[in-house]
């Protein structure tokens, strides 16, 4: 049995030693609130913000959110039997003692669930099926109680494993942020890469993944300028940062974190909200794959906006 777990504490290590000068001399758009009268526009902007909170929390919260997951189990070529029991190829941490197996062949998933025993594929009672992994699509989902699990690939093929009762979910209680600071909103100039381009993004799996790159944004604060290469997600209209900063490993998570802009550019400008700024999966579970931010994200800043880093107790 093939088990792998990253601790928060090894990637707390990651970025303090790594933060390199990310200041670019440019012009750049300065820190501006949204519209309207300026005390009105900072009560609209800390409503903005506060609700954006309350959507992350419920995500978090949620049955289908990050601190559900159990376990992140490898597969291997060929039959893989599930269970609760030692001899199972992968021991499962509830549910039936015998799942059933997965077989793997190539990129071609299969799953034979054991007669008679409570699971479900895609919510329908379980018969010999071919499961759909992240990569080719919505992934299938196995179920039996609160457990359940899905395949993911990430270089090879995994089964990712969740729990509605799992303790890191029944402990949360929330997030701690930064105070809104509207002064962490800017109105960025946007430079689009050139079509096609990407960027190897490593992760905390050791691993390289190319990753489109839709272009750079440029902000200036207390007088000096700074660059973030954004990228593209798809089905997502904004661009995605990964980004770590003088704050990186002390006050907030040691591998960074994440922001979208607000929207896709418009005439060369994008706003970009780090109040915003919040924690990637691996800040949650040790059970999550999570990219890092690249070399030109290391920000010589300390930003202080958005999720710091989080702790269970």
């Amino acid at each position: 049995m093939t088990h792998r777990k990253y601790a928060p504490a090894r990637l707390e290590a990651i970025f303090p030693a790594l933060l390199t000068l990310a200041a670019i001399a440019s012009q750049a758009g300065a820190a501006s609130p949204p519209g309207g009268e300026p005390g009105a526009a900072a009560a609209d902007h800390a409503a903005v913000i506060r609700e954006w909170r309350e959507r992350r929390h419920e995500r978090l919260a949620s049955e289908e959110g990050w601190l559900t997951l159990v376990g992140l189990e490898w597969l291997k070529d060929g039959a893989n039997r599930l269970g609760t029991g030692q001899d199972s190829d992968i021991r499962l941490p509830g549910g039936p003692a015998d799942w059933g197996t997965v077989h793997v062949n190539g990129d071609e998933i299969n799953f034979a669930p054991v007669a008679g025993a409570s699971i479900t594929v895609e919510g329908e009672p379980a018969s010999p099926a071919r499961l759909v992994a992240d990569n080719q699509g919505q992934p299938s989902v196995v179920r039996s109680g609160t457990l359940s699990f899905h395949v993911i690939h990430r270089g090879s093929y995994a089964l990712r494993i969740k729990d509605t009762r799992a303790p890191t979910l029944l402990a949360f209680t929330g997030v701690d942020n930064y105070p809104i600071d509207p002064s962490w909103r800017f109105d960025a100039r946007f430079i689009p890469a050139e079509p096609g381009q990407t960027i190897e993004i490593g992760d905390v799996l050791g691993q390289l993944n190319p990753m489109p790159v839709l272009g750079t944004v440029e902000f200036e604060r207390d007088g000096q300028s700074y660059s973030l290469l954004g990228l593209a997600e798809e089905g997502i209209d904004s661009i995605w940062f990964l980004f770590a900063d003088r704050t990186t490993g002390r006050e907030t998570y040691g591998a960074g974190r994440f922001l979208y802009s607000d929207g896709m550019p418009v005439n060369g400008r994008v706003v970009v909200d780090f109040n915003k700024a919040y924690n990637p999966p691996c800040a949650f579970s040790e059970y999550s794959t999570c990219p890092l931010p690249p070399p030109q994200n290391r920000l010589d800043l300390a930003v202080t906006a958005g999720e710091k880093d989080y702790h269970s107790d």
